[in-house]
C-alpha cells in the first residue's frame, strides 16, 4: 500500500483527476542533432483503443487520417507531432510517445527528442505492468541518450533518465542522480527522487536529510513536503509527521492529494 501511495504522489495527480472528470469517448489508435535527413517508417501506428476526453476525440481521429494519408515526410512529421500533443493532453503517454518519436525521426532536434523522451517517461511512471514499464523505460532512455549526446549538461534530462534505470539497474540510476547533485547540489528533481528512493529502501534518515534540504530550497514543493511526512512517520516521529501532513493539506486542495494525506493521517491515529 505504501508503494502505491508513493506512486500516486509521483505522477501528475491533478491531470489524472481532470481527465477523469471530463466526458469520455473511445478513439481507435489506428539547430539539428544530425543532418536532418527525412526518414520514413514501415511501422504501423498503435492500434489499441484509448478512452480520451470527448473534446479531443474528433481532432485525434481527423489527424490520424491525415497522418496515414500524408504525402510527404515533413507533413507526416507535423501531423505526428500534433497527435503527440493531443494524446499528451489526454494523458495517453504511450501513444504520445509513439507519435512524438515518429516526428523526431524527421526533425531530429534536441527539443523533439526531449519531448519524445518525456512522453515515454510519463508512460513509464504510470505503467502498472512490468513488461510495459521496461518497454517505456527503454524507449525513454533511447530518446534521452540522443539529447545527452548533444547536450551532456542537461541535468533535467539526466535526472529523468536516471529514474528509468531504477527498475532494472537501481545503482546505475542512483549513481546518475548523485552525479547530478555533484554538479548542482540544489537540484530539486535529484533531491526529490533520492528522497523518494531512500524511503522505498527503508533509509528514512537519508530521506529526511534530502527532503529537508529540498523544502528549504523550495518550501512550496508539495510532493517533497508530503514525502517528508512519510519519512517522519516511518521513523516513529508522529508529531513531526502530522505537522507535515497538515501542512500539505493547506498547500494543495486537490481531492486526490487530500485523500492521500487523509489516509496517512488515519494511520497516525
Amino acid at each position: 500500500m505504501l508503494k502505491t501511495r508513493i506512486l500516486l504522489i509521483v505522477v501528475s495527480v491533478a491531470l489524472i483527476w481532470l481527465i477523469f472528470l471530463l466526458p469520455k469517448v473511445v478513439v481507435d489508435n489506428d539547430n539539428q542533432l544530425g543532418d536532418g535527413e527525412s526518414q520514413t517508417t514501415s511501422q504501423v501506428p498503435p492500434k489499441d483503443s484509448h478512452t480520451v476526453p470527448e473534446n479531443l476525440a474528433s481532432s485525434i481521429r481527423n489527424l490520424r487520417v491525415q497522418y496515414r494519408e500524408g504525402s510527404s515526410n515533413e507533413k507526416n512529421a507535423i501531423f505526428a507531432d500534433s497527435l503527440a500533443n493531443l494524446y499528451q493532453s489526454a494523458g495517453k503517454f504511450d501513444s504520445a510517445g509513439w507519435f512524438a518519436e515518429e516526428a523526431s525521426k524527421f526533425f531530429n532536434t534536441v527539443e523533439s527528442w526531449t519531448k519524445t523522451g518525456d512522453q515515454y517517461y510519463q508512460a513509464y511512471t504510470l505503467a502498472l505492468d512490468q513488461s510495459k514499464q521496461s518497454q517505456f523505460a527503454k524507449k525513454a532512455q533511447e530518446s534521452y541518450q540522443k539529447v545527452l549526446a548533444s547536450s551532456p549538461d542537461n541535468l533535467e534530462v539526466k535526472t529523468k533518465m536516471a529514474m528509468t534505470y531504477i527498475g532494472s539497474s537501481p545503482m546505475q540510476g542512483i549513481n546518475m542522480l548523485m552525479e547530478v547533485l555533484k554538479v548542482d547540489p540544489q537540484n530539486e528533481s535529484a533531491l526529490f527522487n533520492l528522497g523518494m528512493l531512500s524511503i522505498q529502501s527503508g533509509q528514512n534518515e537519508k530521506a529526511v536529510e534530502r527532503l529537508e534540504t529540498l523544502v528549504k530550497i523550495n518550501p512550496n514543493h508539495t510532493q517533497a513536503q508530503l514525502l517528508l511526512g512519510i519519512a517522519w512517520m516511518n521513523l516513529g516521529e508522529e508529531t513531526k509527521a502530522r505537522t507535515q501532513f497538515e501542512k500539505v493539506k493547506q498547500m494543495d486542495k486537490d481531492p486526490a492529494v487530500q485523500a492521500t494525506v487523509d489516509s496517512y493521517l488515519k494511520d497516525l491515529k
